[in-house]
């Protein structure tokens, strides 16, 4: 089966001024599509080659795990984010994020710092463990959740890819910018039980 690049839930220009049409040109346009091309060149006639995605990022290794990780990686990511957001999660998700973080504020700087952080390339994850409970991590490269027990709700790609045109070395504001356009609906709808 070969992958294709997902269609994006907006238009290339909606979620200017916070991230460019321009960055998603090159991200999604570009990057996000060359791992699409890669992997699909590398599972055939492979015992890869019928797998769903989420399998083959779990039992993959190397330059295949790489690309079927970004793959996976940015799926999620470009529904992360709307340009109608610009609220703070409510509900549900808003109910454990004030248990498990204190506030949102607090959760905001937690996700920022993690982001930040992250040497060189990688991600910045809000996640649901097994016994439910809200968490930020961050791996590195195209490393994601899917190699734990723990559900993905949230991730936001450091890569300078993701923002450099838009903000050059600035990796904080570019984290800032990304937190304005979250959707919260989609990520709340990612919650278990």
């Amino acid at each position: 089966m070969a992958f294709e690049l997902p269609d994006l839930p907006y238009a290339m220009d909606a979620l200017a001024p916070n991230i460019s049409r321009e960055t998603l040109e090159y991200h999604y346009g570009k990057h996000h599509q060359t791992y699409v091309n890669t992997l699909n060149d590398m599972i055939g006639g492979t015992e890869f080659a019928d797998m769903e995605l989420e399998d083959i990022v779990r039992k993959s290794s190397g330059p295949m795990f790489n690309n079927a990780g970004q793959i996976w990686n940015h799926n999620l990511y470009w529904r992360c984010m709307s340009p109608d957001s610009g609220k703070e999660p409510e509900g549900k998700l808003g109910e454990l994020i004030q248990r498990d973080f204190g506030d949102y504020n607090r959760f905001v700087d937690e996700f920022t710092q993690a982001c930040v952080k992250r040497f060189g390339s990688g991600w910045g994850w809000l996640v649901q463990t097994p016994d439910g409970k809200l968490e930020v991590t961050s791996t590195p490269n195209a490393e994601n959740p899917l190699l734990t027990d723990s559900t993905a709700l949230l991730g936001c790609d450091v890569w300078e890819h993701a923002y450099y045109i838009d903000y050059r070395n600035a990796r904080p504001k570019y984290v800032e910018a990304f937190l304005e356009i979250v959707d919260w609906d989609f990520v709340a709808s990612r919650l278990k039980g």
